[in-house]
Order: C-alpha cells, then structure tokens, then sequence
C-alpha cells in the first residue's frame, strides 16, 4: 500500500492545540496530583531506578526543577509528549496510505477522552503511550520498504520506552507474538534483527542491574498492586472502559480495528492490539494500561473512513462533528476545568455516578472523580502543618523531625514548603521516600501527618510522652479532606529505637 504525503501544516497546528489545550484549560484551584508530588521529589534524587517506576520521568522532574519546578514546568511534559504523540499518529495514518481527512481524524482523536487527562497529568502514562505508538511506526515503516533499519528504531522506541514505564514489556510481547503469527515472521532468521534486540537489551542493561540490587522492587510493587487494587479488576468491567475510555472516538477505533484486520498486509497491527488487551485482561491489568495501543488503531481508523468517504464528504463533516462536540461535552469530566462545588454539582445533574466515574478506590462513589479530589489540599496541609513547625521554639524545632503517612503528603509538604529546614526534616517510609531515609533517625519531637488519629495503644502513644492534634485538611472535597497533623511529644528511648529498626527492616527487602 503507497505511503500518503504528511500534510505538516495540519500536523503540526494540531500538535500546538494539543499542546496548550490542558494548560489552559483547567482551573488555577487545582494543585498537582498525590502521584505528581512523588515523581517530582524522585527528579530531586537521580538514580537509575525507583520503587515504583524506572527513572526517565524523574530525569523531567529534575529538568523541570532546574526552572523553579512550578506546576506549569511539572505540567509541560505531559502536554510536550502529548503533542509529540499527535505528530506520531498523524505520520503513522499518513504511512497507512492516510491522505489530509485520515491525519485530521487521527491527530483529533488523541485530543478527546482519556488522553485529554493522561496529557496533563504527570504520570508515566504519556511516556508509555508515546514510546509504543512510536513503535509501531517504526514497525510500520519496515512493513512498507522491508528496510530492516527501521527495526533498529523499533527495539530503540521499547528500550527508552522501558525507562519511561515498565508496562512496555506488553508491547514488546505483542510485536513478538505478531511477527511470529504473520508472514514477517522471516524479519527473526535476519542477523540486523538480533543485533537490533541486543541494543535494546543493552540500553535497559542499566535499569535491570538497579532492580537487581534492589531485590527486584518492580515485582513488589506489582504484588502490591494485586493485594490493593489490581484484584478488584474484572474482564467485563475492563472491557466496558475500553469504550468508556476513548467515547468520543470509539467509532473510529473499532473502524480501524475491522480495517486492519482485514488487511492482510498490516494485520499484524491488529494483531498487537488484540494481544495486549489479553495480557491485560489475563493480568488483571488496569483499564488504562490499554491507552497505548488505541493511536495505532485510531490512525487505522482515519484512512478507513477517508476512503469509506471518498464520495460522501458529508459523512467527513459529521465524524469531525461528532467527536468535536462529544470531545467537548466531556471535557469537564476529563480535565478540573471548574472550581469543585461547580464540578460536583454538574456531575450530580448528570448522575455520572451511575457510570462509575465517581468511585474511588475504597469502592464508594463521592463528589468528584478520585484524580480531581487528589489535585485538593495539599496546599493547605503543608501551610498548617510549616506554620506550626516554626511556632515551635529554637530548641524544640532542631530536635523534631516530620513524618508523614503517605509519598503524597511527604512530597506535598517538600514542594510546597517555604523554609529549606523544614523541607529537609521530612521524611516518609512511604513509596521511593524510604531509600532517601537517613540510615539512624535522631528526635526528641515528632511532628506526624497521616490520614487518621493513632488508634488506643498506638506506637505514638508508647513512644511520646504528649500526643497532641495541631489541626487537620479542612475541604469536602479533597481526598484529603480530615488528614491530620499531629504533635508527639518528648519520645523515650524506646521509640527512637524502634524505629530506626522499623525503617531498617522495611530497607532490607530492598538490598541484597
């Protein structure tokens, strides 16, 4: 099939709507999200790796930091890769023989549904959709000229990729099992191809020996995951997200998914789609783990209805329509684009309850989604819980340290403190925070954030001669709303000694 001309004047104006869409659209009430905090605190100690998530999204977080780290700095990565990524699908539809409506259709389609919020949030998310649409590019490209260069650039995309977010290895299996299952399975008896694999292989070399001498942190966090969250994810509640997710454009996914699978010549780009979302059901995977596979099918799906269309230009007029107007309609759902009481009311006029966009994961609905309520009063508890630090005399500010429940308070309290003392007595075991712990805590004071009151015959009460609350996260609609700030006391011996041994313990099942 002819690769179609890229129109660069159209490609680019929808990088640049893409690009400056979500900064202007959300409102200056929202602070960054509980996840945000912790990878912008990583960008502040460089490693090769994390707990939670390889380093590249850090490295941003260190870059962005370099500029004063505000939330506008922290936010342009998102939205750069979002644009990037437009440019991406826009070139992939284009080598799919896709002429002017098919790159129009596919640059539009990113900008609607999930990768309206994923391009504005600071998660490894938009790294993992980039690298994999970019991928399948490449993937694309070789299908086209049998230029087996083109391949070097696919193993390239999944090795960085690897360093955005470690789902990748889902694609790297699905263009695995699609080589081999189509006829270009024959790329595996050429020598370019392994040499292309070791490259790979070597630029995540790094990264593997970090997890190595971590004691594999990624399959602790996945276990993690399978006991709070991963174990409550069903095959059919995956699949009606798939449709929820991408709403505006489910048409043009599924049309491009028929279209592929029809085509002997690109089927296998169906075929990866097909495969990831059954790893992902068989995995209890996350809804959203999916979004990375979706640009290749809506790609698909623009050069299906362009020729579909060729002699019913209205039906052009009326997909633009459609998405634009459904892409619109859900924009307060996707993005914080009014104050809270004004969100919540209108989601209760419209019963989104009733969809399940308003439960959390304590499996109860509430007034807004659970990433708005975790963009809420972060703010205020660093405020209360710094002003109350420096209301303490000299001598009990040197001897008191702050502790806080989870890596979102702990990174909130860090970007949003004023005092450099304050910022660098925090500390959590909570998430990456544990291997920035110093190896032997001194304190007499202690001051903790957590999200509730020590039970009767809590450890603060054994520990500390007084347990006094300071005050508390005061806002209805913060998932944060009732977190507590909490003043222990003159501590005895017994409580510096455990724990330190505590915070050793938790140490230890990261070291070999």
């Amino acid at each position: 099939m002819k690769k179609a001309q890229a129109y660069w004047p159209l490609i680019l104006l929808l990088a640049i709507v893409k690009f400056v869409l979500p900064l202007f659209l959300h409102s200056p009430v929202y602070e960054l999200h509980r996840d945000e905090y912790l990878y912008y605190a990583q960008g502040q100690h460089p490693a090769l790796g994390f707990l939670e998530n390889p380093p590249l999204l850090s490295l941003m977080a260190t870059i962005s930091s370099w500029f004063g780290g505000s939330e506008s700095w922290v936010r342009l990565w998102p939205c750069l890769f979002g644009a990037a990524t437009v440019v991406v699908t826009c070139l992939l539809a284009a080598e799919l023989g896709g002429k002017l409506f098919a790159q129009f259709l596919a640059g539009l389609s990113l900008m609607t549904g999930a990768y309206m919020r994923i391009h504005f949030l600071f998660q490894p998310n938009f790294l993992d959709i980039f690298f994999w649409t970019l991928a399948v590019y490449f993937l694309v490209r070789y299908i086209n000229t049998r230029n087996i260069r083109f391949m070097y650039w696919v193993s390239l995309s999944l090795a960085i990729g690897w360093w955005g977010k470690y789902s990748v290895l889902f694609m790297v299996v699905a263009i695995i099992a699609g080589l081999v299952l189509t006829k270009h399975r024959g790329v595996f008896l050429k020598w370019q191809t392994w040499v292309a694999i070791l490259i790979g292989l070597v630029i995540t070399l790094p990264n593997i020996a970090w997890q190595y001498l971590h004691n594999w942190p990624l399959l602790h966090h996945m276990n993690e995951l399978q006991s709070t969250q991963l174990k409550y994810m069903d095959a059919s509640g995956f699949i009606k997200d798939q449709l929820l997710m991408l709403l505006p454009v489910f048409f043009v996914w599924l049309t491009g998914l028929a279209w592929l699978l029809r085509h002997r010549e690109y089927r296998i780009v169906g075929y990866l789609y097909l495969i990831v979302i059954l790893l992902l059901v068989l995995g209890q995977g996350k809804s959203y783990y999916s979004l990375g596979a979706y640009p290749m099918l809506l790609a698909a799906g623009g050069v299906a209805i362009e020729r579909f269309s060729v002699r019913r230009y209205w039906l052009r007029y009326a997909v633009a329509i459609v998405v634009i107007a459904l892409g619109i309609i859900l924009i307060p759902v996707l993005l914080p684009v009014w104050k809270p009481e004004r969100l919540a009311a209108a989601y209760e006029r419209r019963h989104l309850g009733k969809l399940g966009l308003l439960k959390w994961e304590d499996h109860k609905d509430h007034a807004l989604s659970q990433d708005f309520a975790d963009m809420l009063g972060w703010k205020e508890m660093a405020e209360k819980t710094e002003r109350f630090y420096h209301s303490l005399d000299d001598s009990s500010r040197s001897n008191t340290i702050i502790y806080c429940g989870n890596y979102g308070q702990a990174g909130a309290l860090k970007y949003y403190g004023k005092d450099k003392a304050f910022k660098d007595r925090v500390i959590t075991a909570n998430g990456s925070f544990l291997l920035w712990m110093p190896a032997d805590l001194h304190f007499g004071n202690l001051l903790l954030v957590d999200e509730e009151l020590p039970q009767k015959g809590d450890k603060a009460y054994r520990w500390f001669r007084t347990v006094t609350l300071v005050d508390s996260v005061q806002n209805p609609y913060s998932r944060q709303d009732g977190n507590k700030i909490l003043y222990c006391k003159e501590a005895n011996s017994i409580g510096e000694q455990e724990m330190n041994g505590y915070i050793d313990k938790l140490k230890k099942q990261f070291a070999r």
